[in-house]
């Protein structure tokens, strides 16, 4: 049994949908359970318009959805045929009515919380989910919509929902099991879930990765297949490097690592419940489905490179904060991380030498605010307009010399920060934005002129 999931680009219209059906169609002999992701921008315009209705502005908000409501009626339409869009018609619009109606109760109470807000962006995957039901049940194939707020259990920390494991298996045995025992195709969206009182609840953006590995870690699948625009995970951003080559297999850790480092193929907290059960993840290509994209596996395959990937984080604040020496160490890094989390900012990338600590954000609003209260124990200095490259790699472990390699290829660039991860496969340095295409490029011709075909393509 596999779990397949198509991102926002790979259902984004009538044809991506027509495709992603198609390579269902493909996977039938093996049992698959599809999970998808809103309409691509369909997420980034329902916040807008839950904003909009937020401020006020009730006129906007519907607008907004009016807008919506169209696009995915045209595009169920083209998909289905008229006859069949008829009957699915009255579906759709009781959805964008329920929509409407709750926009309309934001405007008038003149402001959006956290749980209204995830009822608002919900509507995303509720509708996505049921279209490509219909498409794939109008191309013949049996196929059962299942409600991810039904099986999907969380906690009530709306926007950034935290699944309830133990109950969420449980539910998918029950109700999305017995679904694939008769041989249909349940179809359910990413992203969302329920707390057990029902209220609609998200598990953060890029989270119907997460959902997709929770369906498959919960009905132990033999594969969780991610379909998206590009051919898997690639040596560093193609934008940035066109020579850029795909990666045919990676760890586990090697592909975590990337993640949060900035690759976008995978949402950082996909992997956990696959890694639980060493569950095989695919990253492939809906727009060119006989690529055999990338594997990412339990252990690293053997490979004669040093790194396997380079990722970046552009628009980095670096925080440097320096205490008198005769502050305690342990108590002061303590203190500094009990403020950062005090002002809900994540650290990326820390150094400590001496009492004085460099540590990297991926934010702009609340460093002031952060500054100023660090600021009571120590000197405080950040920069803004940095950026975080992060070279990954088990290989770094065996490389003596490795770091003298990397600094002495780069010449002349300033580099702020260096730091290497606990987990001993990164090697992660801050440098300034403006340099980071040249300073990639550099590093990826010094360490990827010569790839080995075992692990890359």
């Amino acid at each position: 049994m596999i779990v397949m999931k198509f991102g926002g680009t790979s259902v984004q219209d009538a044809a991506a949908i027509d495709r992603a059906a198609a390579i269902v169609r493909d996977r039938l002999p093996r049992r698959t359970v599809v999970v998808v992701s809103a309409l691509a921008k369909v997420t980034d315009g329902l916040l807008a318009m839950g904003r909009a209705a937020g401020k006020g502005d009730r006129d906007g908000a519907l607008d907004l959805s009016r807008q919506l409501r169209e696009r995915h009626y045209n595009v169920a339409s083209e998909l289905l045929g008229t006859g069949v869009f008829t009957g699915f018609h009255g579906e759709l619009e009781a959805e964008f009515d329920a929509l409407d109606e709750l926009l309309r109760g934001i405007a008038a109470v003149g402001e959006i919380t956290p749980r209204t807000s995830d009822l608002v962006v919900s509507f995303g995957e509720r509708l996505s989910s049921r279209i490509m039901q219909e498409a794939l049940t109008a191309r013949g194939m049996d196929a059962s919509h299942v409600d991810a707020r039904d099986v999907i259990v969380t906690d009530n920390t709306h926007t950034r929902a935290t699944p309830h494991f133990d109950e969420t298996y449980e539910r998918l045995r029950r109700d999305v099991k017995p679904l694939l025992d008769k041989g249909r195709i349940p179809v359910m969206g990413g992203f969302i879930g329920a707390t057990r009182e029902g209220v609609t609840t998200t598990i953060g953006r890029g989270g119907s990765d997460f959902s997709a590995a929770i369906v498959g870690a919960g009905l132990a699948a033999d594969s969780i297949e991610i379909w998206t625009d590009v051919d898997g995970m690639m040596t560093t951003d193609p934008n940035l490097v066109p020579e850029a080559r795909r990666i045919k297999v990676i760890s586990f850790e090697e592909a975590a690592e990337l993640a949060y480092f900035g690759a976008k193929v995978l949402h950082p907290a996909t992997l956990l419940p696959a890694i639980q059960l060493n569950i095989p993840v695919y990253v492939l290509n809906s727009r060119n489905p006989k690529c055999e994209g990338t594997r990412v596996q339990a252990a690293a395959p053997a490979c004669r490179n040093v790194f396997k990937a380079i990722a970046v984080k552009k628009r980095i604040t670096l925080i440097d904060v320096a205490a008198a020496r005769s502050l305690s160490l342990q108590g002061f890094l303590k203190t500094i991380f009990e403020t950062f989390d005090r002002h809900k900012l994540a650290v990326d990338a820390v150094s400590i030498s001496g009492v004085s600590v460099s540590l990297t954000v991926d934010a702009t609003d609340g460093i002031p605010a952060l500054a100023a209260d660090l600021g009571k124990l120590a000197d405080v200095k950040y920069e803004g307009r940095k950026a975080l490259v992060c070279l990954v790699g088990e290989n770094i472990r065996q490389t003596p010399g490795i770091v003298a390699r990397v600094f002495g290829a780069l010449g002349d660039i300033k580099v702020r920060m260096i730091s290497q991860g606990a987990s001993e496969i990164n090697l992660t340095f801050v440098v300034e934005e403006e340099q980071m295409p040249e300073v990639v490029a550099t590093l990826h011709h010094e360490f990827f002129s010569d790839l080995d075909p075992e692990v890359f393509d």
